[in-house]
């Protein structure tokens, strides 16, 4: 054999050696990120506040109340989740704000306050995978979400109000450690009742009962949860 040939040789050796140990080198990183636990479930606690929206109030900031609760999630993967929410707070609102006149009883009470009790289970959808980076190839620490749901709201003023609701609004995820997720969140709440303040039809126009001139609520909160409850790495389709 030709020194041209044996060096030729050689160098298809070295250009094979460098491709099979970059490829392994590939191969040990997936091996080791598929070895980093995933959590189904999240549990934690937030604060924020809420705001009033309807007879008494026009105006998204205005009569700001806090508020605080606890959340619970369950992942089905890094993309979707189910959120459950309980929060306790206060709604306010004063007729000067929504600067308006009322038709049926001039004599009617100028502002009102009630405590609020919420409830909420709602889909959670991630604009990228949620995660570390080495429990799920390509997730991110840092996420925008859209969430949806439906739940109620226990208003408890001069009258004891159950209304059904609808939460929807955006949110932005961060992970802070392995295990630990900040969440600040959004939400608009759009209530089946115009009794949350107390009042019904105070403009003389018919509520329905069914989000036709109703009462509703906003909520601004920042949560910190905790997961738990390791996924399935043999279960079928798990890491999809």
């Amino acid at each position: 054999m030709s020194e041209d040939r044996i060096q030729i040789s050689a160098i298809w050796v070295k250009v094979l050696l460098v491709f099979f140990t970059f490829h392994a080198s590939l191969f040990t990183q997936d091996v080791l990120a598929q070895d980093e636990p995933e959590y189904r479930m999240e549990i934690g606690a937030g604060v924020g506040v809420m705001n009033y929206l309807g007879d008494y109030n026009g105006n998204l900031l205005k009569q700001m109340q806090p508020m605080g609760g606890l959340v619970a999630k369950y992942k089905m993967n890094p993309r979707m989740a189910w959120a459950a929410t309980l929060n306790y707070g206060q709604l306010k609102g004063k007729a000067e704000n929504a600067d308006t006149w009322y038709p049926n009883d001039p004599t009617m009470a100028t502002d009102f306050s009630t405590k609020l009790v919420d409830f909420n289970l709602k889909y959670e959808y991630n604009f990228w995978p949620f995660g570390t980076g080495r429990e799920y190839h390509g997730a991110q620490p840092l996420t925008p979400f859209i969430t949806l749901g439906s739940g109620l709201a226990f208003a408890s003023g001069d009258k004891s109000v159950v209304a059904f609701q609808v939460p929807i609004g955006f949110g932005l995820k961060y992970k802070l450690k392995d295990r630990l997720n900040l969440t600040a969140e959004w939400l608009m709440h759009i209530s089946g009742s115009d009794r949350l303040d107390g009042i019904r039809d105070p403009h003389g126009i018919k509520s329905s009962d069914l989000f036709k001139n109703t009462d509703c609520y906003t909520t601004l909160q920042i949560s910190l949860t905790y997961e738990f409850m390791e996924k399935c790495k043999t279960c079928h389709n798990d890491r999809d």
